[in-house]
């Protein structure tokens, strides 16, 4: 990110030199890309939150191994000052314009708030299961990222409510029908982190949801959930493209995000053809429909996201296997085999190479 801004702040000046924009616009944009640059993430950011998670597994691992020979009394009140410290010194840090190691500290806190509740729980034999302190835990993590406006505590809400959904259900059962509060929770969650400014959130609330409903399709109906995918997929992509700007004030991702429609649509194309895995025709035809889906995603939004056109490119690449193994029984003999790869690897390498100078040439205009 600092290459970036300095090579953007170098074209700012150079803009400028050749009257290309004024100088109050110049100004305004050196702040924003100071402003941008000082909010990336940095070694020092990953770093501490790296530390604050080796804390809180240190803390939890004292906790499990010395039970027995720590007083109740201490327990309670040794987690309860790791709660108030870790939340008071992170607003004290980030009052103090040091964000990232406030954040650390309040990581600290909620992994602290969740060792208590289940030390609390044992010690006075409180009724309830592993799955109600989990969600006991997700809110109060919620309610802290509301309270401290934490980006970082929205973020861990996420996953403990992915715990939650893992744990609380048996998904090789049909009857599931609370898990739907795991998407009030993702719905929660996704309004809160507008106020946390958590862009982070909102992709993990993204990928959480599509979580649940690969498990739900694995549990229930399989077809069903595919096809809802794929068209959910194709309307949220036709409606990034047709109106970016009005989706990117809704969603606030930081830019067009053609990965997020393109794996739900893989996800639903994937769910569809494990159901019909020993049918050849259905496979063929779900199989062009990827094709197509993947192709058009790469040409319409390829330019904007490397990553969308990696996870693209392998997706295609793994479908063309598949369509490869689909089709090996129908060989005839070991030389057409070698045709049919020949082939579909020339294949494979000229949609890529075409698709790569496409997106050359709109980046050069």
């Amino acid at each position: 990110m600092a290459t970036y801004a300095g090579k953007l702040s170098h074209d700012i000046d150079r803009w400028a030199e050749r009257g290309l924009i004024d100088a109050a616009t110049a100004a305004a944009l050196r702040r924003d890309v100071e402003q941008t640059s000082r909010s990336a993430i940095s070694l020092g950011a990953v770093l501490s939150v790296m530390a604050a998670v080796l804390v809180c597994a240190a803390i939890l691992i004292l906790i499990a191994a010395n039970i027995d020979e720590i007083p109740r009394i201490v327990r309670v009140l040794g987690l309860f000052a790791i709660i108030a410290v870790s939340y008071l010194g992170g607003a004290a840090l980030k009052a103090r314009e040091r964000t990232s190691f406030g954040e650390a500290l309040y990581l600290i806190g909620l992994a602290a708030f969740g060792a208590s509740i289940a030390l609390i729980g044992q010690m006075y034999h409180m009724s309830g299961d592993e799955a109600q302190a989990i969600m006991i835990w997700c809110l109060g993590g919620i309610l802290a990222a509301v309270l401290l406006k934490s980006p970082i505590l929205t973020n861990a809400s996420v996953l403990i409510a992915c715990a939650w959904l893992l744990i609380a259900f048996d998904w090789g059962r049909i009857d599931h029908g609370p898990s739907y509060i795991f998407l009030v929770l993702m719905a929660v969650i996704w309004a809160i982190s507008y106020w946390t400014e958590s862009r982070v959130a909102r992709h993990m609330v993204i990928l959480a949801v599509l979580f649940y409903a690969f498990l739900y399709a694995l549990s229930d109906d399989a077809v069903t959930v595919g096809v809802i995918l794929i068209a959910l997929s194709i309307g949220v992509f036709a409606a990034a493209y047709l109106a970016p700007d009005a989706v990117e004030r809704f969603a606030q991702l930081g830019g067009p995000q053609p990965i997020h429609p393109l794996i739900c649509f893989l996800l639903g194309v994937g769910l569809l053809q494990a159901q019909f895995a020993d049918d050849f025709g259905p496979m063929l035809m779900l199989s062009l429909i990827a094709f197509a889906g993947i192709v058009t995603a790469l040409v319409l939004r390829g330019r904007e996201s490397r990553l969308m056109r990696w996870v693209a490119y392998l997706a295609f690449i793994l479908e063309l296997t598949l369509l490869y193994f689909m089709t090996i029984g129908s060989m005839v003999d070991t030389g057409a085999l070698f045709l049919f790869s020949g082939f579909a690897l020339a294949a494979v390498a000229f949609v890529i190479s075409r698709i790569e100078r496409r997106i050359v040439q709109g980046q050069g205009t």
